[in-house]
């Protein structure tokens, strides 16, 4: 009878955590229909790291659904080129389309995703680059979130090219804050 109670007891204290919780799912994120803009700092790297860049990254994005974001990312880089003198200063931009899936609906969210874009500027061959990107973001306020994010983007000029190109592609990596509004 004893031990039997203090079961009872042990599982009645339990049910207010798990209401909480439940009552708590949706505080953090977004929901349908909100946006999200997110600025960061980017990096990155040819395929053997030979060629390194460093910028600034900002997305403007809309919530298909909780879990589904669409936008536009632009993004600005100074670009240290192998064989190039120091003196020489070399800026690139991009800019691309993306659509991203959010796992979970919790703070942590891990999200993968792809993007269709332009790459323009000095050091690189103006093209269209085609992108496949993971990450996660992680909700430190209500509507505030941590971000970080690897894409690897391969570049053509025409379809028919991005088949080929696919293994001289380039990383570009991003650590920022992003809010839901």
């Amino acid at each position: 009878m004893k031990r039997s109670t203090l079961m009872f007891v042990g599982a009645l204290s339990v049910l207010p955590l798990a209401a909480a919780q439940a009552a708590g799912h949706g505080e953090f994120g977004p929901e349908t229909g909100d946006r999200e803009f997110s600025i960061a700092g980017t990096g990155g790297g040819d395929r053997d790291f030979d060629n390194s860049s460093i910028g600034l990254s900002g997305d403007l994005g809309w919530y298909l659904q909780p879990n589904v974001v669409v936008g536009i990312r632009q993004s600005v880089s100074y670009a240290d080129i192998e064989g190039q003198s120091a003196s020489d200063d070399f800026w690139n931009g991009s800019t691309r389309g993306y659509a991203d899936y959010q796992f979970g609906h919790h703070k942590f969210r891990p999200l993968v995703g792809a993007s269709l874009g332009a790459v323009y500027g000095d050091a690189v061959k103006d093209s269209a680059f085609a992108g496949l990107e993971a990450g996660a973001k992680y909700y430190v306020l209500p509507k505030t979130y941590m971000l970080g994010r690897a894409e690897y983007q391969w570049f053509f000029d025409d379809s028919s090219d991005s088949d080929d190109n696919f293994d001289d592609g380039a990383w570009v990596y991003t650590v920022g804050i992003g809010f839901n509004f």
